[in-house]
């Protein structure tokens, strides 16, 4: 397997800026991009805005509340259902089955607050708001506000080193040159983060809780007020339930395994989306709005199931484009978008569930290759 690709960036483009320039063309890009520091274009004479202007004429970017509504209404069922088996059973171990499924819940949950975020719901921002608060604080226990913020910095910037916080937040490195500011155990697990990144998946709802905390004490929320008051309701009504429905050592239990499910959820969700594709450096952008969304993401090739279990984002390349577009709409996006860059020779990347975890693992176990070995310095020398 060949390293990730890294460019090294120089002139600054407006990420919200729908015209692109124009660029060259380059040939198909392997699954794990080769390591350049030369900026290496893509698609001859492909614009962000001729596909914006494909995708305009089929209405695909208007917002539809009757289908959001559908969806809402689905999710609650889905929770409702689980409440019911809660109280049901009582004091049981077949408990456990219920915090699997409400953990699930709590995932698919998370596309309400998402899309509400990005503004594909409804017109009415508080309408939005309400939607992404309530999913985010009081149904997930993560902070909304804080969400948004990281969220559409790491669209503008996607798996750009120094300006993607989703990269930034994690402990495992997506080139070697981060090495040097993991210590103790973080150097632990980069030297087998092609499996402990995984592993350790079952820790991330209880580190998006800690982010809420720390976002809102630290004043990063726009909402301070109503993001604290909806985290501790939700933290009184959860735990007042469990602790007084089941045993202490049940209710302990359920809670690990209700939180784990959704750690391992969530990472299903983002693992696959950008993990493996080409990653740049730098202090400043050079990709356009086209290539930086359609370079740095993989798609996962659609069917019923797929399109439910990841709630949309599984055109993870089409989402990036048009961030505002509506989930039920981003199959036909995919279909524009493919043949766009397949008349411009714009490398697009889709593979299967089970394929992309395979490249995501690979990537992971390439880039801590040199850890391994014990040759970082000289590994950073040869490819300086």
């Amino acid at each position: 397997m060949q390293r990730p690709h890294v460019q090294e960036t120089g002139v600054a483009v407006d990420p919200q800026r729908p015209a692109a320039p124009q660029h060259t063309a380059t040939p198909q890009r392997p699954a794990v991009p080769q390591h350049s520091t030369a900026p290496q274009r893509t698609g001859a004479s492909a614009t962000f805005s001729e596909l914006l202007k494909r995708v305009k004429a089929e209405g695909l970017l208007d917002l539809d509340p009757r289908y959001y509504i559908g969806r809402l209404t689905r999710n609650t069922t889905l929770l409702v259902a689980g409440l019911t088996a809660f109280f049901l059973l009582g004091d049981s171990w077949w408990q456990l089955a219920v915090a699997v499924w409400m953990g699930l819940c709590g995932g698919q949950s998370s596309f309400m607050w998402h899309d509400a975020g990005h503004k594909a719901m409804f017109r009415d921002k508080r309408a939005a708001s309400a939607v992404g608060y309530f999913h985010a604080n009081f149904v997930n226990g993560v902070s909304f506000g804080w969400w948004v913020n990281h969220h559409n910095r790491h669209h503008s910037n996607p798996n750009h080193l120094d300006m993607d916080p989703d990269i930034g937040r994690r402990t495992a490195i997506f080139d070697i040159k981060q090495y040097a500011t993991r210590t103790g155990v973080q150097r632990f697990i980069v030297r087998y983060q092609s499996v402990l990144f995984f592993v350790l998946l079952v820790l991330e709802s209880f580190k998006m809780h800690k982010t809420a905390v720390k976002s809102i004490a630290q004043g990063l929320t726009k909402h301070p007020v109503l993001e604290s008051t909806l985290l501790l309701l939700r933290a009184a009504i959860y735990l007042t339930c469990v602790f007084t429905v089941l045993s202490p050592v049940l209710a302990v239990t359920f809670i690990l395994v209700q939180q784990a499910t959704l750690g391992v959820y969530f990472g299903m969700i983002f693992a696959p989306n950008h993990k493996g594709m080409d990653v740049r450096d730098g202090d400043e952008e050079t990709l356009d709005w086209l290539e930086r969304q359609v370079l740095t993401s993989r798609n996962i090739r659609p069917s019923w199931f797929i399109d439910f279990l990841y709630g949309g984002l599984n055109y993870q390349v089409e989402h990036h484009l048009f961030p505002a577009m509506p989930q039920k709409n981003l199959g036909r996006a995919r279909e524009l978008t493919r043949e766009y860059c397949a008349e411009r020779g714009v490398p697009y990347h889709e593979v299967g569930f089970w394929a992309s975890y395979r490249e995501v693992a690979s990537y992971l176990h390439e880039v801590s290759a040199p850890v391994r070995r014990g040759d970082v310095d000289a590994h950073l020398e040869r490819t300086a």
